[in-house]
Order: structure tokens, then sequence, then C-alpha cells
């Protein structure tokens, strides 16, 4: 090989290795950021839907909370304790209960833990006469009044969680209630290919699993006396309490045990030392990402060798004839040139359509406020009639050497000019529609603003119109041009819904529950359509012929924001939504 060779193969190998280290480089920088993203997406998706599956456990947990609750009060229930025996009727309602509520049983231990009453009582595997002594439920129930736990049943040999509630008599305890709930629905419900869901104790033991063989395995090895007491208990039977070999990261980063990967979002459950896993596998989507990457990367080295290329054809094609490159610069001119003009015409156009868009934005606003202030016209026209008035007396009075009088209706016109004053600041608070901070609000305030932007136009339609008048110490958290809107919102439609209706009327109760407030809006209109009641709250959701859907979906998204809910009552005859406001 020539020396004069290996000088113009140089270039070549400087071009080669450029191309790799700028391949390497992209791959490493937009290998790392799609498999962030991914594991961002996941993360996120993972919390979601743990949510979501805490939500329906949550919901089952509190049905079945309050049935020991209400039994301890029960007559039927103390004299069986107190007599030491139960007769067939209380058995019988006790079955009648259980099929209605969906508990697993529900039976009465006397003071001795012994069963004297079952749901199950007519079923072969009667729990009448059991000795439960042992069980820590009973003795959660006994000596602390209440308690939960979760075992696998001694006659029935299904897993559940176990209510108990002490029974208090004359002279102290009589027993305990108990009330065995099983979790099939739930594990059913969670059931999904993709993803697994449970429920694991404080000991890390699987109690609740969507994949029912892994229930009863462990998160880690259980320590030797933690088992041991588990055992005397049989809380679990003979299961083995095989650790599942996964292993978590803070971040929900975990490593399963064939070695693949998955993401999981754990949330604490409203029973003591519980917690919700929901694992979603990933395996599969970092060998699609890192398959798209290979794809990108293959795509850029190409792209990258086409403009090498690309640029080594341009500097032959120069090199070989002036005149060509000449052309060639001038077409490259000419094109650079129309390419500009299409950029100016296309930014132009695209200046013209942002224009245009911000001017219907600012119609629509504009449209919105010339409806409120045709509303408050009314309330602006009596103060100014009346100024008039007065002005002419004091006029009469001082021309008659009346001072006093001249003087009082002085005093008349300033009150009035007070009033126009606040119904303008409250136009003009209300038409900018900030966001505003939220925190202590004076619901008195934001009522009284409402009503001067809304009583004209009610009493305008011959609708009557009730606000409360809430005491001026009270304060909610909120914000309240906000809080006005949705009150304005829900005011409003309801009056549509009662125009035409002869003595049509509504009202606005306010209801103080605590730490919490209640305004109810509630009107004479025919009500919500059923078929529209689930998605009621829904965007583009609406009955009005040429209505958006978006106030009810904008007014409860606020109310959230504020810390408290919007809902429509459904036991109400009439349209009754509730505003729940909490205090500051």
């Amino acid at each position: 090989m020539t020396a004069s060779r290996v000088f113009r193969l140089w270039p070549m190998l400087l071009i080669a290795c450029a191309v790799l280290a700028a391949c390497w480089l992209f791959v490493d920088r937009y290998g790392q950021a799609v498999r962030s993203q991914y594991l961002t997406d996941q993360r996120a998706d993972a919390a979601a839907q743990s949510r979501s599956m805490l939500r329906l456990l949550e919901s089952e947990l509190q049905k079945f909370r309050l049935i020991p609750v209400v039994l301890g009060e029960y007559s039927d229930v103390r004299d069986a304790l107190l007599s030491g025996r139960a007769d067939v009727a209380l058995n019988d309602k006790l079955a009648l209960l259980a099929d209605k509520t969906g508990a697993a049983a529900i039976y009465v231990l006397n003071a001795s833990g012994l069963s004297i009453a079952a749901s199950n009582a007519r079923q072969p595997n009667s729990f009448i006469g059991q000795d439960y002594s042992f069980r820590p439920y009973y003795q959660l129930g006994w000596h602390k009044g209440g308690g939960e736990y979760f075992a696998l049943g001694t006659v029935s040999h299904r897993p559940g969680l176990y209510l108990s509630r002490r029974v208090e008599g004359p002279k102290g305890p009589i027993g305990v209630i108990v009330v065995k709930v099983e979790f099939d629905a739930i594990e059913r419900a969670w059931a999904d290919r993709r993803a697994w869901t449970f429920v694991a104790d404080q000991n890390g033991i699987l109690l609740l699993s969507s994949d029912p063989s892994r229930r009863f395995h462990a998160l880690h090895a259980v320590p030797l006396a933690s088992r041991a007491s588990i055992q005397r208990a049989l809380q679990f039977g003979g299961a083995p309490l095989t650790p599942l070999g996964m292993v978590m990261a803070r971040d929900g980063a975990t490593r399963l045990r064939d070695g693949s990967q998955a993401m999981t979002a754990s949330l604490a459950v409203p029973v003591a030392g519980w917690r919700l896993y929901h694992v979603v596998p990933i395996e599969a989507g970092l060998t699609a990402a890192a398959r798209q990457v290979r794809i990108a990367t293959l795509l850029f080295a190409t792209l990258l060798l086409l403009l090498i290329a690309t640029g080594f054809r341009i500097a032959a094609r120069r090199r070989r004839t002036t005149r060509d490159r000449a052309r060639l610069e001038q077409e490259v001119a000419i094109r650079t040139e129309a390419l500009a003009h299409e950029m100016e015409a296309r930014t132009l156009a695209d200046r013209r359509y942002r224009q245009a868009r911000e001017e219907l934005a600012h119609a629509n606003r504009l449209g919105t406020l010339g409806t409120i202030s045709a509303g408050v016209a009314h309330e602006i026209n009596q103060p100014v009639a009346t100024i008039r008035t007065f002005a002419e007396n004091a006029a009469l009075f001082l021309g008659r050497g009346q001072p006093d009088k001249a003087n009082a209706n002085l005093r008349e016109i300033v009150a009035m000019t007070d009033r126009i004053g606040s119904i303008t600041a409250q136009l003009r608070r209300y038409a900018r529609r900030g966001v505003g901070e939220i925190g202590p609000v004076p619901l008195v305030d934001a009522i009284d603003g409402v009503r001067l932007l809304v009583t004209d136009r009610f009493r305008s339609a011959g609708v009557r119109l009730t606000l409360p008048r809430p005491d001026p110490a009270l304060l909610v958290r909120a914000g309240r041009i906000r809080l006005e809107q949705v009150l304005v919102n829900l005011l409003h439609n309801a009056l549509e819904a009662v125009a035409g209706q002869p003595d049509g009327w509504v009202e606005v109760m306010l209801t103080d529950r605590g730490d919490r407030l209640f305004l109810d809006v509630r009107d004479s209109g025919p009500g919500i359509v059923e078929t529209l009641r689930d998605d009621l709250f829904m965007p583009f959701a609406t009955s009005k012929p040429g209505g958006l859907g978006l106030g009810l979906h904008i007014a409860r998204d606020i109310m959230v924001e504020f810390g408290g809910a919007l809902d429509l009552v459904t036991d109400d005859p009439h349209t009754l939504f509730r505003m729940t406001l909490a205090k500051a």
C-alpha cells in the first residue's frame, strides 16, 4: 500500500470513528431518556391503578365494619348472651343479615369464647358450640373492645378478615360479636392477566391476592418468633409462608423471582399493618424500549452516513466543475429564497390564526361579562334614580332654609354611591376570573357577591330565590372568585330548569356539619333525567341544546381543589346539588 493511498484513507477512518462516537453517544443519551420516561410512565400508571384497587377494598371494609357495631346494640343478641343460649329465630336473623350484606359468617361468642348463635347454624359446618377463645380476634374483642384479624377459618378452612366487637351487659362484658368477611369478589375484580395486586400484613405475608396461588406467601423470610405465634393461633393453617423471592426498591423498581423486572406501587390499607401492592411487569416494555432505541440508532446512523456521503458527493461535484458548482449555488440560493418566502407566509398565517383564536376567546369572555353586566344593570339603575330624587329634594330643602333635612338627603346619597361602588367592585372582581389564592374566605362575602350578580335576573324571570345569611365570622377554605363562580353556575342552571314554571323557586340552604359546611342548591324543576346522572360531571355531558357540558365538570374540579366536593343528591324529589366546603 503506497503512502498516497494511506493518506487518502485517513479521512475515511476519521469519519468512521466520528460516526461510531456519535452513534454511541446517541444510544447512551437517547436510551437513558427512553428508559427513564418509560419507567416514569409505568410508575405513574401503577400508582393510579393501586389507588383504584384501594378504593374498592376500602368501600368493602367500610360496609362490613358497621355490622358488629349495630348488632352489639341488638336486644336479641344481649338476651341470648345473658341467658346463655340462642333460639332458632336469632340464628335465622343472622343468616338473613349475612345473606343481605354478603358477609361470610356472623356469629355470637359468650364470655368463654363458645359460639352460641351463628348465621350458618342450619349448615353442616355450623359454628354453634365451637370454642374460639384461642382466636386473637376473640381476645381483641373481649379485652380491648374490638379488633380486626385475618386468618384461615378453623371450620370452613377459608381465609377471611374477622371483625369483632365486645357486647356490654348491665354488669360488664357479656360476649363478642364476630363478622367474617371474605374477599373473593375483590380478588376477582383485581384479576388482570398483566398486573398482580395483593395485600400483605405487618409480617409481609400475602393475605389477599389477585393470583390465588401466591396467597400466604411472604415478601421476605418470616422471623421464627412471628412464625411460631402464627402457628399457635392457626392463623394460616399449615401454610409454609414461602418467600416470593422478589426485591422492591424505594422507587418501585422490582426484580421478580424469575429475574424479570416489574414496577410496584404500594399504599397503606386502613387495617393495622396492612399494605396494598400493585405489581406491573415491565420486562416486555423495557425490551420494546430497547428495540426502539436500536431502531432509532440504526436510523440515526443511516441518516448520518447519508449526510456524510452527500457531503462527499457535493465536494466531488464541486471539484469536477466550477460551472456546475456555480449553477448549483444559484439553484440553492433560489430555493432558499423560495423557502424563506414560504416560511414567512406560514409565519404570517400562524400569526393570523393565533390572533383569530385570541379574538374568539376574548369575545367569549366579553359575552360572559355582558350576561353578568346585564343582570346587575337594574341594581345600579335603582340607586342612580334614588340619588337623583334625593339630590333634587336636598336642593329644595336648602332653598327653604332646612339644612338638617338637606343633610339627611345628602347622607342617603352617600349611602347610594357606596351601594353602586360595591356593585361595580363586585362586577370588576368577578370579571377578572383569576385563579387567586386558596385561603380563609368569609362565606357571607361570597354569598353577598353572588346575590348582587344574580338577584335581578331571578326577579326578571319571576323566580323566587332564597339565599342564606351566614355568620360574618364563618370562614371557609376557598378562593372567593371561584367559589362565587361555582355558586353562580349552579344558580343559573337552576334558573334555566325552572324557567316558565308558575311559582318557580330556587333556594340555597346552609348546613353546619362540624369541620364541614354543606351549601345545597335546590330548585323546583323537573329534576335530572336518570340516564344522565352517572355522566353528569363528565366533560361534554349536557341536556341543553347547544350546551358544551363543561360547567359542572369545571365546578367539581374547583370544589375538589378547595378540599371539598360537588355532588348530585339523588334521594330528593327535586334537583339538589350539594357543595361541601372545609372550614378555615
